[in-house]
C-alpha cells in the first residue's frame, strides 16, 4: 500500500516539475508510454478521394481540421456539414484508416443546358430571369428547390394556383447534366364571389365597386381584375378605408379578410367583415406655423377642411399637400405639415389642427443628373427651371419635371431634392430612363380614306444626344405620293430658339374634290418662348403647286368649280404664331390646356395672295381616377386679296376632325358632280371623355372615348351658279354655317402590326349634301 502511494508521489511530481522545465530522473519510461499513446490520436495525412474537377487544396480549405492535429469528432463534424453547405457535393463522407484522414466526395454534376416545357402563358426568357440556376455552374438540388418555389411564384402572382412544376435531370457524360422544368400551369384561378359582411350603409353593389378587384365574368377578357392576387387585395383593404372615410366615417374598421381556394384551384372566394362606425363631421380647423413667413391667418384661409362639413380624410390629405406646397413656393423645401387628430366622439366631430413645423429657407446647392447614357447633360439642364444658387420653389421644380418629360426623350423622369451640405441646402437629384428615340420603319397598311399604303421613314430625335431632330420620310398610297426632310435644332447658338428647315415633294389625287395637286416646296421656321408657358413663332414658306383633273374623268361631266382652278401657282408666304401650354403630357395630356393662334399672308411674290387665320383650344381635366375628360375646339378663316382663294388653299371639312362624316364629307359642293369645293370658313368643336379599360387593356396598349363632335364649313369663294363646256348648269349647294353633329366611340389601339384606330360615330345632325359614315379605321405594319 505504501509502494503504490510511494509511485503515485513519483508520477505527480514529475507533473509538477516538468510544469516548470526541470529534469527528473528515473521518469522516462512514464514519457515514453505518454508519447506513444498520443500519437495514434495525431492526424499524419488528409487524403482526398473522389474529387474530378475539384482541386485537393480547395476540398481541404473547407474542413476545420489540418495535418498534425489530434483527431476530434467534433471538427470533423463541422467539417462534414461545411463541405456539403459549400453545394458543390451530392455526397460526402469522413473518416480514418490509421492516422491518415480520408475525405470521400461525390461532385455535383456541370448543368449543360436548361429547359423549359409545357409553359404556354409564360415565355422561356420570362421564367429563366426568376430563376438562380444557369448553365455551367454547379447543379445542386437545393437550388432546384429554390428555383422550382420562384417558378410557382410567377405563377401564383399570374393568378395560376394549380400550376405545378416537376424538374428533370438528364445524365450526360463528363458528369454533366440537362436540367428540364417541366410545367403544368393549369387554369387561371379567377375570383369567383366577393362577399362583405358588416356593412349597412352601403350594400355589396356598390362596395364591390369601390376596390379594384372583380368577379369574374365572361366580358372581363381585357382585365386580369377577376384573376386573384394577394397584393390587389391588401390594395383592396386600402380602398375600402379611403372610401369610407371620404364619405364620414372616420371610426371605419376591417376586422376580417378571408380567401379561400375552392377544391378545384381555379375559384377564390374573398369575404371581408367590415365596421362602418358612425358618421363624423369636421369640427375644430385650426393651423399653427412656427414659420414667421407663412401666418396662420393666411394659411386658414387655404385649407380644405371647413367646419360642419361631411368628414373627409382625401380632404385632409389634400390640405397637407397644398400647405406644403405653398411653403415651397417660399422656399422652404423640407417643410413638414403635421395634421393633428382628435374625435369628438359625442358630439361625432373630427377636431384637426395643421402644425406647419419651423424649417430653413432652401436653396438649389446643386442639380444632379443621373441615368443619362446617351443624351448630353446641358440637354436636361436648360429644361431646369431652378439652378444652383437659386432659391427652391416647389412650383419650378415641378415645371422642370414636366418640360424634360416633354423631350420624349425618356420612359421615366424623376426629380427628387435631397438634403444638401447644410440645413439650407438642397441637391436636386434628376434621374431618367433614357428610350428609343432613332425611328427606323416600313410599312404597310389598308386605310379606310387611303386604301393600301407603304411608308417608309427614318427619324433621330435626339441626333448625337444633343435633342437635335432630323427625318426622311416618304408615303405612298392609292391617293398620294410624298416625300419629305426636316430639321429641327431645339436651342439656336446656344439660345432658346428654335430653329427649323423642310423641303418636300407631294402627289395627291384630292378625290372627294376630282382634282389632282402637285407640290414642291421649302420652309424655314423658328420659335422662340415669351414667357415660360407663352412661345411665339415664324415661319416662311415657298411652295409651287400644280392642279389637274385626273385622266380618269377626261370623258366626265366635271364641275366648273374645280376646272377652273386648273394651272401651275407659286406661292409664297410668311406667318406668324402664339400658342400658350400648360399641358402636363404633350403625347398624352392628362391636364392643362393649349392655346394656339397662327396667321400666314402670301403674296411676298408669287402668284397667289391670301391672308389666312386659324386658332385651337384644348383643355383636358381629370375627372375621376384615370377618366379624363377633354375640350376641343377649332377655327379658320381664309380671305383672297384682290382674287379668289384657290380650291387647293381653302379648308375642307369631315374625318377625322369631324368623325360620323366622309374625308371632307362636310360643306359646299357641286350640286352636279357632288365635288367637295371647300370653303373660306370653319368651326368644330368636340367634347370627349377618355374611359380607362383596366390593366390589361392598358398593358396591350388599349384605349377608349367616347366624343361629341359638331362643326361646319362654309362661305366658298365662288359664284352661285356656273355653266360648263356642254351648257349643263352647276349650283353650289351645302354652302351654311348650321352645325353638324356626330357622337360616338373610339377605341385606339397599339397593336403589333402597329397603330389601330377605329371610330363608331353617329351623325345626329347633317345637311341633305353631306356624306356620313358609320365607321372608320387605319391600321398599318411595322417590321
Amino acid at each position: 500500500m505504501i509502494n503504490r502511494i510511494f509511485k503515485s508521489c513519483i508520477v505527480g511530481s514529475f507533473w509538477i516539475v516538468s510544469s516548470f522545465g526541470i529534469s527528473v530522473v528515473g521518469t522516462g519510461t512514464v514519457l515514453a508510454q505518454q508519447s506513444s499513446y498520443g500519437n495514434q490520436d495525431v492526424i499524419s495525412d488528409i487524403l482526398v478521394q473522389g474529387n474530378q474537377r475539384i482541386e485537393v487544396e480547395t476540398v481541404k480549405s473547407y474542413i476545420f481540421v489540418r495535418k498534425g492535429d489530434l483527431y476530434d469528432e467534433k471538427q470533423v463534424d463541422r467539417s462534414l456539414k461545411s463541405l456539403f453547405n459549400t453545394g458543390l457535393f451530392s455526397d460526402v463522407k469522413i473518416g480514418r484508416s490509421g492516422q491518415t484522414l480520408v475525405i470521400e466526395v461525390a461532385e455535383n454534376p456541370i448543368i449543360n443546358r436548361i429547359v423549359f416545357e409545357g409553359n404556354k402563358y409564360k415565355k422561356d426568357d420570362k421564367l429563366y430571369e426568376e430563376i438562380q440556376l444557369r448553365p455551367r455552374i454547379v447543379f445542386s438540388r437545393s437550388k432546384v428547390r429554390a428555383d422550382v418555389s420562384r417558378i410557382l411564384d410567377v405563377y401564383r402572382k399570374g393568378g395560376r394556383f394549380a400550376a405545378s412544376v416537376e424538374p428533370k435531370v438528364i445524365q450526360l457524360d463528363q458528369n454533366r447534366v440537362n436540367l428540364v422544368f417541366e410545367v403544368t400551369e393549369g387554369p387561371k384561378s379567377s375570383i369567383g364571389k366577393i362577399n362583405f359582411m358588416g356593412n349597412k350603409i352601403y350594400n355589396n353593389d356598390d362596395l364591390r365597386a369601390v376596390i379594384r378587384s372583380r368577379e369574374s365574368r365572361w366580358w372581363r377578357f381585357l382585365t386580369s381584375d377577376d384573376t386573384y392576387d394577394a397584393d390587389r387585395t391588401a390594395y383592396d383593404k386600402q380602398l375600402l378605408r379611403d372610401f369610407y372615410r371620404s364619405q364620414g366615417y372616420a371610426d371605419f374598421r376591417i376586422t376580417s379578410a378571408v380567401t379561400e381556394l375552392a377544391p378545384n384551384k381555379e375559384d377564390f372566394f374573398i369575404n371581408m367583415t367590415v365596421e362602418e362606425g358612425e358618421l363624423y363631421h369636421f369640427g375644430e380647423i385650426k393651423v399653427e406655423s412656427q414659420i414667421p413667413d407663412l401666418k396662420s391667418e393666411v394659411l386658414q384661409l387655404l385649407v380644405f377642411t371647413r367646419k360642419g362639413k361631411l368628414y373627409n380624410s382625401e380632404l385632409i390629405d389634400q390640405t397637407v399637400e397644398y400647405l406644403t406646397d405653398v411653403a415651397g413656393l417660399k422656399g422652404y423645401a423640407f417643410v413638414n405639415v403635421r395634421p393633428r387628430i382628435s374625435r369628438d366622439r359625442e358630439n361625432k366631430a373630427v377636431n384637426i389642427t395643421y402644425i406647419v413645423n419651423k424649417a430653413p429657407r432652401v436653396y438649389v446647392e446643386r442639380v444632379q443628373i443621373n441615368g443619362n447614357v446617351r443624351t448630353h447633360d446641358r440637354v436636361i439642364r436648360r429644361e431646369m427651371r431652378l439652378i444652383e444658387g437659386d432659391s427652391y420653389n416647389s412650383s419650378k421644380m415641378k415645371r422642370s419635371e414636366i418640360r424634360i418629360k416633354g423631350l420624349g426623350f425618356f420612359k421615366e423622369v424623376e426629380i427628387n431634392q435631397v438634403e444638401g451640405s447644410t440645413n439650407d441646402k438642397t441637391i436636386l437629384e434628376v434621374t431618367v430612363e433614357e428610350q428609343a428615340t432613332g425611328e427606323l420603319s416600313v410599312g404597310a397598311g389598308y386605310s379606310s380614306q387611303e386604301n393600301l399604303l407603304f411608308d417608309f421613314s427614318i427619324r433621330e430625335r435626339n441626333l448625337l444626344g444633343r435633342g437635335q431632330d432630323l427625318r426622311l420620310g416618304t408615303r405612298i398610297s392609292g391617293r398620294r405620293k410624298e416625300v419629305d426632310i426636316g430639321f429641327t435644332e431645339p436651342y439656336l447658338m446656344g439660345r432658346q430658339v428654335v430653329a427649323g428647315v423642310d423641303v418636300y415633294f407631294r402627289d395627291n389625287s384630292f378625290r372627294e374634290a376630282n382634282y389632282e395637286e402637285v407640290s414642291l416646296g421649302m420652309g424655314l421656321r423658328t420659335a422662340f418662348p415669351l414667357t415660360e408657358y407663352i412661345v411665339m413663332s415664324s415661319r416662311y414658306n415657298l411652295r409651287r403647286d400644280k392642279i389637274d383633273i385626273p385622266t380618269s374623268l377626261l370623258g366626265a361631266t366635271r364641275s366648273p368649280f374645280v376646272t377652273t382652278n386648273i394651272g401651275t401657282f407659286v406661292t409664297s408666304s410668311v406667318g406668324y404664331g402664339i400658342s400658350y401650354n400648360t399641358l402636363d403630357n404633350r403625347q398624352k395630356p392628362n391636364r392643362g390646356q393649349n392655346i394656339v393662334f397662327n396667321q400666314d399672308f402670301a403674296g411676298i411674290g408669287g402668284n397667289v395672295k391670301y391672308l389666312r387665320s386659324q386658332a385651337t383650344y384644348n383643355y383636358f381635366v381629370p375627372v375621376y381616377g384615370r377618366w379624363i375628360f377633354g375640350v376641343k375646339a377649332e377655327g379658320g378663316h381664309i380671305m383672297g386679296l384682290g382674287r379668289d382663294v384657290r380650291i387647293n388653299d381653302r379648308f375642307f371639312l369631315g374625318n377625322p376632325r369631324i368623325r360620323g362624316f366622309e374625308q371632307a364629307g362636310i360643306g359646299p359642293r357641286d350640286d352636279v358632280t357632288r365635288d367637295a369645293l371647300g370653303g373660306n370658313v370653319f368651326y368644330k368643336g368636340t367634347l370627349e371623355l377618355y374611359i380607362p379599360l383596366g390593366s390589361g387593356a392598358r398593358e396591350l396598349g388599349i384605349e377608349a372615348s367616347a366624343f361629341v363632335d359638331a362643326g361646319a364649313l362654309f362661305n366658298v369663294d365662288l359664284p352661285n351658279t356656273l355653266v360648263n363646256t356642254t351648257g349643263l348648269t352647276h349650283t353650289v349647294v351645302g354652302d351654311t354655317m348650321t352645325p353638324r353633329v356626330s357622337a360616338g366611340v373610339g377605341f385606339t389601339w397599339m397593336s403589333p402590326f402597329g397603330p389601330f384606330r377605329v371610330d363608331f360615330a353617329k351623325a345626329i345632325m347633317s345637311n341633305e349634301f353631306d356624306k356620313t359614315e358609320f365607321f372608320q379605321f387605319n391600321i398599318g405594319t411595322r417590321f
